[in-house]
C-alpha cells in the first residue's frame, strides 16, 4: 500500500477504510483492562441495561477507529495526533458488530514551527454493518512532508 505525505492530501478528500470485525471476546478483553465495568464484562448485568445485553467500551470503539484510519491513510513515519475534539458515541457497538470508518480531510495547512510536518484536520465517522453511526470525531494531526 502506499504511503502518504502531507502534499498527497486536498481538502474535500474522503478515504474509506477496510471493515472490522467486533466479537463479544474482544469486547470483554478490553473492557477487562481499560473500562472494567460491569455492563461490559457481565452478561446479565449488560442484560439489564437499554442495550440489552453486552456493549462495547467507548474507548474500544476509538480503538478500533484509530487502527482503521491508520490502516487506511498509511502515513510514511506516523501521524502524530495533536488533538480530537468532539469525540461522539451515539450508537453502541454490540458484539457482531463490522466497522468502518470514513476519513474526511477538512483542512491541510504547512506547520511553521516543524517544516518537515503539515497539519491536517479531519473528520472520522464510524458506522456498522446496519449504516449506524457508532462514532463521530474531529481530530488534528501532524503528518510529515516529503522531503524536500
Amino acid at each position: 500500500m502506499q504511503q502518504r505525505y502531507f502534499e498527497d492530501l486536498k481538502v474535500g478528500d474522503r478515504f474509506e477504510s477496510q471493515t472490522y470485525n467486533v466479537s463479544e471476546e474482544q469486547i470483554v478483553a478490553f473492557a477487562r483492562e481499560f473500562d472494567p465495568q460491569p455492563f461490559h464484562i457481565d452478561r446479565d448485568v449488560a442484560a439489564t441495561t437499554m442495550f440489552g445485553g453486552i456493549f462495547a467500551s467507548g474507548w474500544h470503539t476509538a480503538a478500533i477507529t484509530m487502527r482503521l484510519f491508520v490502516q487506511t491513510l498509511n502515513f510514511a513515519e506516523g501521524a502524530i495526533g495533536l488533538g480530537v475534539d468532539e469525540l461522539r458515541w451515539p450508537n453502541a457497538v454490540k458484539p457482531g458488530d463490522v466497522l468502518q470508518v470514513e476519513t474526511e480531510i477538512l483542512d491541510v495547512r504547512e506547520s511553521r514551527s516543524k517544516p518537515t510536518q503539515g497539519i491536517i484536520r479531519i473528520r472520522n465517522v464510524t458506522t456498522n454493518h446496519r449504516g449506524e453511526v457508532v462514532q463521530t470525531m474531529f481530530a488534528s494531526a501532524l503528518v510529515p512532508r516529503r522531503t524536500k
